[in-house]
């Protein structure tokens, strides 16, 4: 297929570019590099704009035949969503509706969309099964729950048919070392705590110690980048073989604290990170852990990286050659 991949420079965005060439998909990215790297493109034809312009969409839609769309493009930092709230609705909002506007002008019907476990808020219950309560509480959270909603009412309405991939924890790099994670500024936990190691930050910081979990640190799922991005291949052939939308969570059912991560990166590393602890972030729950059975029976998905030392391994051997 003819796939345009909004933010196809991102980290996720990226290696999911690499398995579709893999597949045979041709692609075209769209990226306007506000925090996409030239250095992540790995194939296809690169358009260097902007979703906030219609215009902009609207020309590469003419240009090329496009039969499905994958949208990475977005604004991601939880914290700064909360001092910026307008900046996130403004947007992660308006570029999604520009975008889905001009399919419907062009009569494309097959939509991927990068959601995040952010939409359900608070755990009511572990793990999070995809028809748990959506109650975001944060404005970048919102934004993706927001997204999700406007997708069930150009279903029903105009036949649009989408995947909204509900993310966990992204992490570590491409096996074949040709493309990582490169965030400016880095908020992630794994390539954070990398970065410490190889002395490009002072010291590494616990953003809380007092958490309602056996150690006293967040509880989080972490899932390889290139298992995530092999899935949205699989929603994109399962997508257009069935016609039926979906939400499907991302995540592996089995969690790690900050200190247990940390215990594992100094394992693969072989050296010490040097703790400090800060108060919670805004907005952080103890324990984030997805159920990955609807993953695994409807897109028939298994993850390749099961383990986090192989997870942070692949990260480790990028980082120190980038």
């Amino acid at each position: 297929m003819k796939v345009l991949v909004t933010g196809g420079a991102g980290y996720i965005g990226s290696h999911t570019v690499k398995e579709l060439l893999k597949k045979g998909h041709e692609i075209i990215i769209f990226d306007n590099f506000s925090s996409g790297r030239k250095e992540l493109v790995c194939g296809g034809e690169v358009i260097h704009g902007d979703l906030r312009s219609k215009e902009e969409i609207k020309a590469a839609f003419e240009n090329h035949k496009i039969e499905a769309v994958l949208h990475f493009a977005a604004l991601i930092q939880v914290g700064e969503s909360y001092t910026n709230p307008q900046k996130y609705y403004l947007h992660n909002l308006i570029t999604s509706l520009n975008l889905l506007e001009t399919m419907l002008k062009f009569g494309i019907k097959y939509f991927i969309f990068s959601s995040s476990a952010a939409v359900y808020g608070i755990p009511q219950r572990i793990p999070l099964e995809e028809d748990h309560p959506l109650n975001p509480i944060n404005p970048y959270g919102t934004t993706k729950f927001m997204v999700e909603r406007i997708l069930q009412d150009y279903d029903r309405a105009y036949g649009l048919k989408y995947v909204s991939l509900r993310y966990f924890n992204a992490a570590g790099a491409d096996p074949d070392g040709q493309i990582g994670e490169m965030h400016d500024p880095e908020t992630h936990l794994i390539p954070s705590i990398l970065l410490h190691l190889l002395g490009k930050k002072d010291n590494f910081q616990v953003f809380g110690n007092d958490f309602p979990t056996p150690d006293g640190t967040a509880i989080r799922d972490y899932i390889h980048v290139t298992d995530l991005a092999r899935a949205h291949v699989l929603a994109l052939e399962r997508l257009t073989a069935e016609n039926q939308s979906q939400a499907i969570n991302l995540g592996s059912s089995r969690g790690y604290s900050v200190l247990e991560v940390v215990k594992a990166v100094e394992k693969v590393t072989g050296k010490k990170v040097n703790l400090k602890f800060g108060p919670r972030r805004q907005g952080d729950v103890p324990v984030l852990l997805a159920s990955s059975q609807k993953a695994e029976s409807w897109l028939g998905w298994q993850r390749e990286f099961s383990e986090l030392e192989e997870i942070i391994e692949t990260a480790w051997k990028w980082h120190q050659k980038h």
